[in-house]
């Protein structure tokens, strides 16, 4: 199976929908069969097809969360007027791509953190366009992480929310993921597509060096793109649970993907980070603005 994979070059998310499949009627009739499972048998089956012809989401079908054993050790529901500096900081000032990022482009208000893109004719680091990133002071290894938020609506920017070591690609130091890994809960690059059935898609992904011996080249596995509901509009949350043996990415509470590329899971502290990205290139007109907003960010850990 894996030699035809081979020679259709499918990635490894597009495998993972074909795989995706098999697991659940196995599930169908080895775990007791239901309507629930027979439609998700259904639907896995006819995403499977946009999956390997056209790189389309999936809806999540993998276990429910579950976080017995664990304690929240973090949580910020952003009550007041001001980001609390005490526990986040303004990450990564300065140009970034074809942009800046700035503190000035992150509020709290109405109960949320606000991330804003936005062309500035006088902004800090003079004209040009302007978003921002929010990273937690504490660094973290293992637990699980999630975010409440609705993405920025349409254009170039995205929204993410994601975890950083110190080294994730320096070959010889992330040494393929276990010195260090960039993990991506969730990215929402599809802002401006017209065609439906990707737009409320989000990708899950993860980066390190040193999964091979070519340390110019980035080792990266796009665990999958999933579906949100409405994830412009309406709250969703993005969640991944990083354990001793693997990384385990949710939507909504719905396990989407698992994955330990490339050699391992990070054995590293990682930083916590909430962003609204800036693109390579940027062709909207400047009076274009858009908004991240996040309801929560909450960290458990294992007692």
């Amino acid at each position: 199976m894996e030699r035809l994979f081979d020679l259709l070059h499918l990635a490894f998310r597009q495998r993972e929908a074909i795989y995706r499949v098999g697991r659940l009627f196995s599930s169908l009739f080895g775990g007791g069969f239901s309507l629930k499972k027979a439609a998700a048998v259904i639907i896995a089956f006819f995403e499977m097809f946009g999956s390997v012809l056209f790189d389309l989401p999936l809806t999540p079908a993998g276990e429910e969360l579950n976080l017995d054993g664990y304690s929240l050790v973090f949580c910020d529901e952003f009550e007041g007027d001001s980001l609390d500096e005490s526990a986040w900081f303004s990450r990564g000032e300065g140009p970034r791509r074809n942009g800046a990022n700035c503190g000035s482009q992150i509020k709290v208000e109405n109960g949320n953190l606000v991330i804003t893109c936005e062309y500035l004719e006088d902004g800090e680091f003079g004209p040009g366009w302007y978003a921002g990133a929010a990273a937690l002071r504490q660094k973290y290894k293992n637990g699980y992480f999630e975010i409440k938020c609705k993405c920025n609506d349409g254009g170039e920017f995205w929204s993410a929310f994601w975890i950083q070591a110190d080294n994730p690609y320096d070959h010889e130091l992330s040494r393929g993921g276990v010195g260090g890994a960039e993990l991506d809960i969730f990215e929402a690059p599809y802002g401006g597509e017209k065609n439906p059935l990707l737009r409320n898609g989000v990708t899950q992904t993860i980066h390190c060096n040193g999964g091979d011996d070519d340390a110019e080249r980035i080792d990266s596995r796009m665990v999958g793109i999933f579906k949100g509901k409405n994830i412009y509009d309406e709250y969703n949350t993005y969640g991944l649970k990083w354990t001793e043996d693997e990384y385990i990415f949710y939507i909504n509470g719905v396990e989407t993907a698992r994955s330990s590329f490339a050699s391992g899971v990070s054995e590293e502290e990682e930083t916590v980070i909430v962003s609204l990205e800036i693109p390579d290139e940027i062709t909207h007109d400047k009076d274009f603005t858009s908004q991240f907003v996040v309801d929560y960010v909450k960290i458990w850990q294992e007692q």
